[in-house]
């Protein structure tokens, strides 16, 4: 039985081909475009429409309540489409995801609070909790996932460091409210305590990414 194309078993029973290779009846006719190329012009012009929509926010005056609550929703689609976008964009390296959206989500609260007159509520309650959060779910992530040490050692670094800010904040008298702040800055000490274990490691890893 003849097979066409360039099968090495048989579609049917599994066996070996034998004998010559027939050249593909149907043409092989490239795509006009990549998967890797749209995906990567979606992200960027998703970037560019969020970036776009909380610039668009300087427009209306701080704290105005008629736009109150549509500034409120509109912030917190954009703040969404950021947090899914970086999830699906460092979904390869979970810790390293993290560390950027502690950094995004500090970020977006921050400016959210001062665009409806700042409260002091993103210093005193989002930033502390988004850093303790972040330093207990990469410290679980590690060990449920089992990530080798190259993986994650500088970011877990990060998170550790990055929960010390709402101390700073406290300490320049910003936030309203201490005790959450409090307890992120003791978590991070813990972190970091958990981290001068691996101080090796982490030498070893800096040198290797900066060429040293």
């Amino acid at each position: 039985m003849d097979i066409e194309g360039t099968w090495r078993r048989c579609p049917l029973c599994g066996a070996e081909t034998a004998g010559d290779v027939s050249p593909d009846p149907l043409p092989d006719v490239p795509l006009a475009f990549t998967r890797r190329r749209v995906l990567r012009a979606l992200f960027f012009v998703s970037l560019g429409v969020i970036a776009l929509s909380f610039l668009a926010q300087l427009l209306f005056v701080r704290g105005e309540a008629s736009v109150g609550a549509l500034r409120s929703v509109w912030l917190g689609v954009a703040a969404l489409w950021l947090v899914v976008m970086m999830a699906v964009r460092k979904r390869r390296n979970i810790v390293k995801g993290t560390t950027y959206l502690v950094i995004l989500l500090g970020g977006v609260s921050a400016y959210w609070d001062y665009l409806t007159g700042w409260n002091g509520w993103s210093l005193s309650y989002a930033v502390p909790a988004t850093c303790a959060c972040s330093i207990v779910a990469v410290l679980i992530t590690v060990r449920v996932m089992r990530t080798e040490v190259g993986e994650h050692i500088v970011y877990s670094w990060m998170t550790a460091v990055l929960g010390l800010v709402p101390v700073v904040f406290l300490a320049l008298g910003w936030v309203n409210h201490p005790a959450l702040s409090i307890f992120c800055g003791a978590l991070s000490v813990v972190a970091l305590a958990l981290q001068l274990v691996r101080l090796r490691e982490t030498r070893h890893e800096l040198a290797k990414r900066l060429h040293l």
